[in-house]
């Protein structure tokens, strides 16, 4: 095989794991850095919320879940076995739905569009852990 087919071949390959093409930035797959960025721009997000006695409630709560999902899948990684590790990534499922339950509750003013893409990474974060307990079990 000639170095250009190889080369071609090993692009094609990057392609098919990463869903980018040659040049483009990669999606991140890094779910222990994912889920800690989660959390942490759900704390820049409710700094930007109105300060309503429904939202005291309801933002101490989204903060708890949101960091629980990371804190529950780093868990996982340190599991004792399959069983271990399928329990805390279904309770990491559950802390990202919890979040983007009280990040719908929210009265959010003008940062709708804040809310609105980290209810769709916590969607996404609920899809993934869903599937690696498909895959587990």
């Amino acid at each position: 095989m000639t170095k250009a087919a190889n080369s071609k071949r090993r692009l094609v390959g990057a392609v098919r794991e990463t869903g980018t093409a040659y040049g483009a930035q990669p999606k991140q797959y890094d779910l222990e850095e994912r889920t800690f960025q989660f959390a942490k721009n759900v704390r820049g997000f409710v700094k930007l919320l109105p300060r309503t006695v429904s939202n005291l409630e309801d933002v101490k709560q989204l903060v708890r879940a949101s960091g629980s999902v990371g804190a529950n899948y780093i868990e996982a990684n340190e599991s004792l076995g399959k069983k271990d590790f399928a329990m805390r990534v279904k309770i990491s499922r559950k802390e990202a739905k919890e979040s983007r339950f009280f990040l719908r509750l929210l009265e959010v003013g003008s940062a709708e569009a804040e809310r609105a893409a980290l209810i769709q990474e916590a969607t996404e974060l609920m899809n993934i852990f869903g599937s690696i307990v498909r895959r587990t079990e």
